[in-house]
């Protein structure tokens, strides 16, 4: 017994440290967030929040991914995805609520997701996949299933308000805000109804000709997680939890070193969407790495698309609601260069899925796309 105790200390480091921090951030935070005079203590802090928020999404991620090798796909990897980006609704949602009204914010993190995961994660991962296995296999259906939800929410989360002449600074009128969170809730839950039932078979990595369908059912079932100490489903869930709240109180203090550092270096406010999204997404592009590795490129494939489908599903309907109850304006429309590099990107995504395999190739130009879009944040 003590064994296991001690086992489950040292598996949950990250929960202890966060829930330490979370404790002093919520006695002595204000105090300390009062006064940014000392740029040394103020970078400290950051650092100290960073490493927190980052540990606890770790942590996140282990226990999504010990409940994908026991319950198997495609609900291991939609645990995982869902688990991520509620992370970063929570975030968006707790900033909102308490923070300076920032208009773009939920636009900026939204449109920096979809950046970050369907040029950068995914170029990193085919590109990596690509050099250890040369091509790589997965679910055609699966994938266009992905693309066929995500790309209708996309446009019509972030670039239909733009055009739209009720207003003219892409808000949405009250009218469009309530379609728009009956629509984008329940057409991406219409999509895991599907996913985890009916159509459950299009989000499993295929039978490779030549293999006998017993080794790769449980290639499948392991997600190149050999070694892993997996525990009950009960307690992975509840960790699973537990390490999710820290994150949620402890966000609104990053913001405020966000905004602080963005305002002081004269640096784009769309810099704080992109690194909110690169600190919350940086764990979960860890596992789709690793799943490219071990040839389980459907892993990848679920966790890039549906991660991206997710953000639009799930937190499009929290941030209008928030916008509504509480009078915060709400900025929707991209820009017309950001909608530009959105079309191309959901192009590009598109052709990169089109034949059932991939390869280094497309890792490459999904990367050109990404540093594309990192550059023109300064430009």
């Amino acid at each position: 017994m003590s064994d296991v105790k001690g086992g489950v200390l040292r598996e949950e480091r990250g929960l202890i440290f966060g829930v330490v921090t979370t404790g002093l951030f919520l006695a002595f935070g204000k105090g300390w967030l009062s006064d940014f005079s000392n740029a040394w203590v103020t970078g400290g802090l950051f650092v100290w929040l960073f490493v927190a928020i980052f540990w606890l999404a770790f942590g996140v991620v282990h226990h999504a991914e010990c409940l994908a090798v026991r319950l198997g796909e495609p609900y291991g990897t939609l645990i995982l995805t869902v688990s991520v980006i509620g992370i970063e609704t929570a975030m968006i949602a707790s900033v909102m609520l308490t923070g300076e009204n920032n208009p773009t914010l939920a636009r900026d993190t939204m449109f920096s997701i979809i950046m970050i995961v369907l040029n950068g994660m995914l170029g990193v991962t085919l590109l990596v996949g690509g050099l250890r296995h040369h091509e790589q296999s997965y679910n055609l259906t699966g994938a266009f299933a992905y693309l066929g939800v995500l790309t209708p929410l996309a446009v019509l989360a972030l670039v239909i308000p733009r055009y739209t002449p009720s207003t003219s600074d892409g808000s949405v009128s009250p009218l469009l805000g309530v379609y728009m969170i009956v629509m984008s809730g329940g057409l991406y839950a219409a999509f895991l109804v599907l996913q985890m039932q009916r159509h459950r078979g299009f989000f499993v990595q295929p039978v490779l000709e030549g293999r006998e369908p017993e080794m790769e059912a449980g290639a499948t079932a392991l997600h190149g997680h050999e070694g892993m100490v997996v525990r009950s489903t009960g307690h992975h869930a509840l960790f699973l939890v537990l390490t999710m709240l820290p994150i949620v109180l402890l966000s609104k203090n990053v913001a405020k070193l966000l905004d602080y550092g963005i305002s002081t270096l004269g640096a784009p406010q769309a810099l704080g969407g992109f690194l909110v999204a690169i600190l919350v997404l940086s764990p979960e592009g860890m596992s789709a790495i690793k799943a490219a590795r071990a040839n389980q490129l459907q892993r990848t494939v679920n966790i890039a698309l549906g991660s991206t489908t997710s953000t639009i599903g799930m937190t499009l309907p929290v941030v209008l609601t928030i916008s509504f109850l509480t009078g915060r304006h709400l900025e929707l429309g991209l820009q017309p260069l950001e909608i530009v590099l959105l079309a191309l990107t959901l192009l590009t995504s598109v052709i990169s899925f089109v034949t059932g395999r991939t390869n280094v190739q497309q890792g490459i130009v999904h990367l050109v796309l990404f540093f594309t879009y990192v550059v023109l944040i300064f430009d």
